[in-house]
C-alpha cells in the first residue's frame, strides 16, 4: 500500500525489514525496537501512521506535516554508524517535560488492545523530546506507584525504582511522532540487556540535558523524536559482525544522497572522486572541522571496506583515520 506520502512510505518499507532497527529517546534515555526475522508480527498502517508489534515490543510511527528525515553516518572503535532522524522542529517536538513520577491514567494509545487498560505513569525524567514511561495493570503496582508519585524518581529518599524494577511493568516511550514499547523484563543492575526490544535509562547521562548524540550532525532547530537504523554492509542490529553487504551500502547511501545534510554529502563526494581519480590526499584541502573530519574517515572506511585491497587507500587511511582524542564516542552511540 502506498499513499501521497512518500516518508511514510519509505518508513513502512524500513518497518517490514526485519534488519532495521529503530529508537526512541533522548541523549541518557532510549527505548530500541528490533525483531528477528522469525518473529511472529502485528502489522498496522493507517492514514495516521504506521506500527510493528511483536510478543517483545513494538513501534509506532505517526505522520506529521513537519516531520523532515535527516541521514548520517559517524565513525565507530572499529568502523561506522549510521542512521535516519525523524526531527520535527524544536517547538513541535516539545513532549510534557515532567520531573517527578505522575500518573497519566489508562494507556488508550497502547500498541496492543489488551493493553488499553494498563496504568501508565510518567517516570519524570525531565526531558524535552519524549515522556520515558511505564505501564502496568497490577493492582498492587499500581496502588505502590501512586503513593510515590509527586517525587523524582531519583531522589535519594525514593524508592519508586526499586519498585519498578520488582515489578517489571512494559516500558512505553513517547514522542510526537510515535511511541517505542517494551515488554521484556528489566535487566537486574549490572546486567545485560536482553535482544530485540529494550531500554537504558542513564541518569549521569540525562544530566546533560541534550537531545541527541554530539556525533550526530542535526542543523539547528530540529529535534530528533525517533531514529531509523537501516540494514548496515557490516553488521547486524545486534552488533553481529558479517562480510561486507554492497547491497545494504547502497541502500543507506541513497537515502544519505536523499536527506543527508547537503555539505557532507558534498565532501564525501569528493573524497570519492579524489580516490576514483587516483588522486592521494596530499592533492585535497578538505574542511577541519570536526563533523568534517568524522565524514571523511567513514568515507575512506567505507572505501576500504568494499575495495581492501587497493593500495591507494593505504594513503588515505593513515591521513585521515587517525583518531582523535578529543573526539570520545558519545555512549549513547555504543548502546545501540
Amino acid at each position: 500500500m502506498t499513499t501521497a506520502d512518500p516518508i511514510m512510505d519509505l518508513l513502512a518499507g524500513q518497518l517490514a525489514d526485519a534488519e532495521a532497527g529503530w529508537s526512541i529517546g533522548t541523549f541518557g534515555a532510549i527505548a530500541e525496537f528490533t525483531r528477528e526475522l522469525g518473529d511472529a508480527l502485528d502489522t498496522e498502517r493507517s492514514r495516521n501512521g504506521i506500527s510493528v508489534v511483536t510478543e517483545k515490543g513494538g513501534i509506532r510511527i505517526a505522520s506529521h506535516p513537519d516531520l523532515r528525515l535527516i541521514a548520517s553516518e559517524s565513525p565507530t572503535t572499529e568502523s561506522w554508524s549510521h542512521r535516519v532522524a525523524m526531527c520535527l522542529p524544536h517547538e513541535a517536538g516539545i513532549m510534557s517535560g515532567r520531573t517527578v513520577l505522575t500518573e497519566i491514567g489508562p494507556d488508550r494509545a497502547a500498541l496492543r488492545h489488551r493493553d488499553r487498560n494498563g496504568i501508565l505513569f510518567d517516570l519524570g525524567l525531565g526531558a524535552l523530546q519524549i515522556d520515558a514511561c511505564i505501564r502496568t495493570g497490577e493492582a498492587d503496582v499500581v496502588a505502590a506507584l501512586r503513593s510515590r508519585a509527586g517525587q523524582s524518581v531519583f531522589a535519594p529518599d525514593s524508592d519508586a525504582m526499586r519498585v519498578i524494577l520488582a515489578a517489571n511493568p512494559h516500558r512505553v516511550f513517547i514522542s510526537r511522532i510515535g511511541r517505542a514499547e517494551v515488554f521484556q523484563p528489566i535487566p537486574p543492575p549490572g546486567g545485560k540487556s536482553p535482544d530485540g526490544p529494550h531500554t537504558h535509562v542513564l541518569p549521569k547521562l540525562l544530566a546533560h540535558r541534550r537531545t541527541h548524540a554530539a556525533t550526530e550532525p542535526l542543523p539547528d532547530g530540529w529535534i530528533p523524536c525517533a531514529h531509523l537504523y537501516p540494514a548496515h554492509p557490516l553488521r547486524d542490529q545486534l552488533g553481529r559482525q558479517h562480510p561486507f553487504r554492497p547491497d545494504q551500502h547502497a541502500a543507506f547511501q541513497a537515502l544519505l544522497e536523499r536527506y543527508g545534510l547537503p555539505e557532507l554529502t558534498a565532501l564525501k563526494s569528493n573524497v570519492i572522486g579524489a580516490v576514483a581519480k587516483g588522486r592521494g590526499p596530499e592533492t585535497v584541502t578538505l574542511p577541519s572541522d570536526r563533523t568534517a573530519r568524522a565524514a571523511v574517515r567513514v568515507t575512506v572506511r567505507q572505501l576500504a571496506a568494499a575495495e581492501p585491497r587497493a593500495p591507494l587507500l593505504l594513503a588515505w587511511l593513515a591521513a585521515y583515520d587517525r583518531r582523535d582524542p578529543t573526539e570520545a564516542e558519545d555512549p549513547m552511540e555504543a548502546l545501540h
